[in-house]
């Protein structure tokens, strides 16, 4: 049976990838977060274990990923990039391969016109430390996916394209976490598909000089 590790396992996207995970797979999870308390843990299953711990502290963090096939981190913080060197380091000690990354929109440049300029205004120095930690996963020998989803909204709904590489223009403003979490429940249902790629994430005929909710 196939073991994921799901990394700052209290976000709202990665909240939504396990109980896709629960429906559509036989896998296990471990939920690794510094907050146990921010989930519902009565209602957790026997299929999914809760362990305690820093993604930026080596030790912990190896010592969690024992037995894990598939890592995916949902993680934020101004010490995205230690995160990310620590994700790496420890995943290369205990022989994991396949890695899926959530980062930003904009860490390369990518965003074009009036949308791209105002991204760049509102996520200022963000998305230097998202890309740095970005570049931490790709120059790493993971089977890495690296996923930039434009802004997020809390719509019922699963509607998004995809755009495939870092240097790809992007397309719309915004995207469901739902969709998202999709996404990433496919890619671990599918663990072939998608690697050492970097995709961006939209829902189409979003178009527009910034999020139209904003």
């Amino acid at each position: 049976m196939t073991k994921i590790a799901i990394l700052g396992a209290a976000g709202q996207i990665a909240q939504l990838v396990e109980p896709m995970l629960l429906k559509n797979t036989d896998a296990k999870m471990m939920l690794y977060l510094r907050h146990p308390n921010k989930l519902n843990q009565n209602k957790l299953t026997d299929r999914e274990e809760v362990i305690k711990g820093d993604a930026s502290n080596f030790n912990e963090l190896k010592a969690a990923l024992k037995d894990v096939d598939l890592v995916y981190a949902n993680l934020a913080g101004s010490n995205i990039e230690e995160q990310a060197e620590t994700v790496v380091k420890a995943m290369d000690a205990n022989h994991i391969k396949r890695l899926i990354w959530i980062s930003s929109l904009g860490i390369y440049d990518e965003v074009p016109g009036k949308f791209g300029e105002w991204n760049r205004n509102i996520l200022g120095s963000y998305l230097t430390t998202y890309r740095a930690a970005a570049d931490k996963i790709t120059a790493s020998d993971l089977d890495y996916t690296i996923i930039r989803p434009a802004w997020l909204t809390n719509k019922n709904e699963i509607n998004y394209e995809k755009t495939i590489g870092a240097n790809t223009p992007f397309k719309g403003t915004e995207v469901s976490r739902l969709s998202v979490a999709d996404y990433v429940t496919k890619l671990i249902e599918n663990p072939e598909k998608d690697v050492k790629a970097n995709i961006g994430l939209d829902k189409e005929g979003t178009d527009g000089n910034k999020p139209a909710w904003y």
